[in-house]
């Protein structure tokens, strides 16, 4: 029998989403180019939005796969995927004015829980087929991050968790505006507690452009620097700051999922223990911070599950290691991002370079790859 295959990291963007995208004149935004047949474009990235660069050739082509659920679907088909968690992808709703952030959150929540329901009930109406025998979806839920209070974003937590196939949040690295470790945000990692909600952490904003060159050199190198190297140091840089900031400590409950297998933390877990051993403005080293009570291992083992959307071997070992087995790796797609750039191509290297480093990094343990593949996933988020 085929493994069961649970795709963790599949994003969405719902109609709804690209008809507020395309309103917008400032980054994001959707850009309908006038050549016939010419897919939308969807601006991203502040470095997309150069004047210098024509309109129709900002930001990245979005055909159906970013929005059609059928796609999504034929998607799943072609590369033997049972299950989806599908989620909004970034930048999410964080660009809201605040009066708006509640009733988007609320409509865009709702859509993802009708349409996980239509298609599951389409695949099996009685409820009576496996998981591994038939195509289901579940999903994420945006957060109304703008709103003007915490408040707000706590009873869209709690909310979600009545809507029978949300099985978490999915959230950026700004918070509330000023990082993940603002302590303005201790009421919405209390709700995630104490609601047993995972929270699927993803980069979007990565790094200034002048970390890579400035302008000229993302006009020369495209979106290499900022996607290989932006979001990978945007989110270890996120969950450093937690971790300094004692949330781990107040919140030891606390359930995250990394994207692209927790970006260069897996490598720089033990430079990062380092650092603080050594840190002189610590109290326990005579300082005057509290600085963070638990070890960074520590919470890696506990607090932290990492996606192996990391596309080699090496990245694949370095996350088990760093996670403290493989029970803590789930496979991803990143789908609809990195498509295959030919017209006639019906795999995605993207995803079957994943499929590779898995079966390579854990060859001959056939139990380990079925974890990592679907059945960690569908443990740990309890799909049925």
């Amino acid at each position: 029998m085929a493994p069961l295959i649970v795709d963790i990291h599949t994003h969405v963007y719902p109609p709804a989403y690209m008809q507020m995208l395309r309103a917008r004149k400032t980054v994001p935004y959707v850009h309908d180019p006038a050549a016939a047949n010419a897919p939308p474009r969807l601006i991203i990235l502040s470095s997309d939005d150069d004047a210098s660069i024509p309109l129709d050739q900002r930001g990245r082509p979005v055909d159906a796969s970013y929005s059609d659920i059928e796609v999504k679907l034929a998607f799943m088909r072609r590369h033997g995927i049972n299950s989806s968690v599908i989620s909004l992808a970034n930048p999410w709703l964080d660009f809201l004015a605040p009066e708006e952030a509640q009733t988007w959150a609320e409509r865009i929540n709702d859509d993802l829980e009708a349409t996980c329901a239509g298609v599951n009930r389409a695949a099996d109406p009685d409820n009576t087929r496996a998981l591994h025998e038939k195509e289901t979806l579940y999903a994420f839920g945006a957060l109304p991050l703008s709103a003007p209070s915490a408040e707000v974003v706590v009873r869209e937590i709690q909310r979600l968790k009545t809507l029978p196939h949300l099985r978490g949040v999915i959230m950026g690295t700004t918070g509330l505006g000023k990082g993940l470790d603002d302590s303005r945000l201790d009421p919405v990692w209390k709700a995630l507690q104490e609601t047993d909600s995972l929270l699927f952490l993803h980069p979007h904003y990565g790094l200034p452009d002048e970390a890579f060159g400035g302008p000229e050199a993302l006009n020369r190198y495209g979106h290499v620097l900022p996607l290989a190297l932006g979001f990978p140091l945007e989110t270890t840089i996120a969950v450093t700051r937690m971790f300094l900031a004692g949330v781990f400590d107040r919140f030891p409950g606390l359930k995250i999922l990394l994207a692209h297998s927790g970006g260069t933390l897996p490598f720089l877990a033990g430079r990062i223990e380092s650092c603080i051993l050594h840190e002189r403005k610590f109290v326990a080293n005579g300082g005057d911070v509290p600085g963070p009570q638990r070890s960074v291992w520590d919470v890696l083992n506990t607090n932290i599950y990492l996606d192996a959307v990391v596309y080699g071997t090496a990245g694949l070992k370095a996350a088990v290691t760093a996670a403290g087995g493989a029970d803590r790796l789930l496979f991803g797609t990143d789908h609809p991002f990195f498509p295959p750039l030919g017209k006639d191509d019906e795999e995605w290297p993207s995803v079957t370079t994943n499929y590779k480093a898995i079966h390579a990094a854990f060859e001959g343990e056939g139990e380990t790859v079925a974890g990592v593949l679907g059945e960690n996933a569908a443990r740990i988020l309890k799909l049925k």
